[in-house]
C-alpha cells in the first residue's frame, strides 16, 4: 500500500515537492486555503495595475490534472494531531504517513493592532487586487473632490525590501506616465509616494551597489525616502512614528516583516519570528513524519547561521531535496542532507531600473533590468502565461501605459457604507 504524505500549502515549495514525488510509490493530499498557486515576487505589479491576477495565479487542479496519485483539497487547516497522526480543517480530517508543512509567512505587524486593522498587507493575490482598488478608488474620490488634505494623494509604503521597493517603482512610474493621461484635471504634482523604511538603507539584504542604485533609482522617480524611521501606529488616516512624525495618509501598504504561519499541535522549537526549526534534512526537530521547507523552515549550517533567506530559491530546492530523499528512501537509499547554493538576488525600481546580486558578480542598470525580466519570465509556469505577461510587458515598454486599471468591488457594500474618502472629506 502507498505512504499517504500530506502537503500544507501550494506556494514554491508545496508546489514543487509535489511535482518532484514519486507517485508510484507516494499517494499525496496538496491542502491550501486558495485553489491556485500564486506567483509572489509579481504581486507588486497586480497591485500596480501592471498585470492582471490570472496572469501570475495558476489552478492547482490544472497543474496537475495530468497527475495521477496527487490530490488538491481547498480548505482551512485548523490543527494537526501528530500522535494521531491526523490534519483537522474545515473541509473535514484527513489522516496522513508523513506531514510536508509549507506554509510560508504572513505579514507581521509587530504586536500594533491599530496597524493590523488598517494597513493593507500584500502577501495573496488578492490583497494585490485590494491594493489596486484602494488606490484607483483614491485617485476617482480626488478627481471628484479636488481635496488634496485628506490623505487619498499619499500613498505609503512602509518596508523598503525587494517588494517594498519596487512597489514604491511601480506607483512612481504610475504617477509619472499614466495620471496626467488618466486624470488630466488631477494636479499630480501633489501625489505623494513615500518609502518608509527603519534601516538606513533600500534593500539592506543585498550589496551596496543595489542599496546605493535603488535610493538612486527611486529618488529620480520622485519617490520620497524615509531612512531611520520606525513605526508607532496607524490611526484614524494618520500614520506616527516613533518620535512623533506624522504622515496623513489613507494608503498605507506594509511590507515591513513577516511571520511565520504556523498550524496550531506541531510540537516544535520556534524560532523568534516563528518559524520551524528542521535539521538538515527539514525534519522537524522533536517531531517524527513531520518536515517543514520554504520560509516557515529555519535551516542553520556553517555557511547560515541564522537560516537561509526567505526566497523562491531556498523554498524551490529545499522541496526538490525532500521530494528526492522521500524517493529515495522508498528505494532503501542514502538520504542527502540540503546544502544551499546562493544563486543570487535582485530586485526592479521600474523600466531600465533594476540591481542584480549574484555569488560573483554585481551589477545594475538596463542589463539588470533585462536580466531580471528573463528570470521572471522563466519562473512562470505555463508557456500561455508566459506569452501574456511578455506581451503586456512589450506593451508597456514601448507605449508606458497598460489598460488594466480595473476597480473591482462589491456593489452592495459600496450602497451600503460610506467609504472611508467621503468621511474623512466630510470632517475637513
Amino acid at each position: 500500500m502507498k505512504k499517504k504524505i500530506a502537503v500544507i500549502g501550494g506556494g514554491f515549495a508545496g508546489l514543487q515537492f509535489a511535482k518532484q514525488i514519486d507517485t508510484r510509490h507516494y499517494e499525496v493530499l496538496l491542502l491550501d486555503k486558495s485553489n491556485h498557486h500564486q506567483f509572489q515576487p509579481l504581486f507588486y505589479q497586480v497591485a500596480a495595475a501592471q498585470l492582471e491576477p490570472s496572469s501570475i495565479s495558476f489552478p492547482f487542479r490544472k497543474i496537475f490534472q495530468k497527475r495521477k496519485g496527487i490530490s488538491i483539497q481547498m480548505a482551512e487547516v485548523n490543527s494537526v494531531d501528530t500522535n494521531q497522526k491526523t490534519i483537522y480543517t474545515d473541509a473535514g480530517n484527513f489522516e496522513y504517513d508523513s506531514l510536508v508543512i509549507a506554509t510560508g509567512c504572513k505579514t507581521n505587524y509587530f504586536n500594533i493592532e491599530k496597524l493590523e486593522q488598517s494597513a493593507m498587507p500584500l502577501k495573496s493575490t488578492f490583497e494585490a487586487i485590494q491594493i489596486r482598488n484602494r488606490i484607483l478608488k483614491s485617485f476617482e474620490n480626488i478627481n471628484a473632490t479636488r481635496n488634496y488634505e485628506t490623505g487619498l494623494n499619499t500613498i505609503v509604503i512602509v518596508g523598503a525590501g525587494p517588494t517594498g521597493v519596487e512597489l514604491a517603482g511601480a506607483f512612481a512610474e504610475m504617477k509619472k506616465n499614466i495620471l496626467p493621461n488618466d486624470y488630466p484635471e488631477i494636479d499630480t504634482s501633489k501625489i505623494r509616494i513615500i518609502l518608509v523604511e527603519g534601516s538606513g538603507k533600500t534593500l539592506g539584504n543585498m550589496s551596496e551597489l543595489a542599496q546605493s542604485a535603488s535610493l538612486e533609482y527611486l529618488q529620480k522617480l520622485g519617490v520620497e525616502v524615509l531612512l531611520n524611521r520606525f513605526v508607532d501606529t496607524y490611526e484614524n488616516g494618520t500614520l506616527i512614528m516613533k518620535g512623533g512624525e506624522t504622515i496623513k495618509s489613507t494608503n498605507v501598504i506594509w511590507a515591513a516583516g513577516v511571520t511565520g504561519n504556523l498550524i496550531d499541535g506541531i510540537p516544535a522549537e520556534l524560532t523568534q519570528n516563528n518559524r520551524y526549526i528542521v535539521d538538515d534534512f527539514n525534519k522537524v526537530e522533536k517531531t517524527e513524519n513531520v518536515y517543514a521547507i520554504g520560509d516557515i523552515a529555519m535551516q542553520r549550517s556553517v555557511e547560515y547561521p541564522k537560516g537561509h533567506p526567505q526566497v523562491a530559491n531556498v523554498a524551490i530546492n529545499q522541496a526538490k531535496n525532500l521530494a528526492m530523499n522521500f524517493n529515495r528512501q522508498i528505494r532503501d537509499r542514502k538520504l542527502k542532507p540540503f546544502i544551499y547554493r546562493d544563486q543570487g538576488s535582485m530586485a526592479t525600481v521600474g523600466k531600465y531600473k533594476a540591481a542584480v546580486d549574484l555569488p560573483m558578480l554585481s551589477f545594475k542598470g538596463f542589463f539588470a533590468w533585462v536580466f531580471w525580466m528573463f528570470l521572471h519570465l522563466m519562473l512562470i509556469l505555463s508557456v500561455k502565461n508566459k506569452l501574456i505577461i511578455f506581451i503586456n510587458w512589450m506593451w508597456t515598454f514601448f507605449t508606458n501605459d497598460s489598460s488594466l486599471r480595473l476597480i473591482i468591488t462589491d456593489k452592495v457594500k459600496l450602497k451600503t457604507e460610506k467609504p472611508q474618502w467621503e468621511l474623512l472629506t466630510q470632517n475637513h
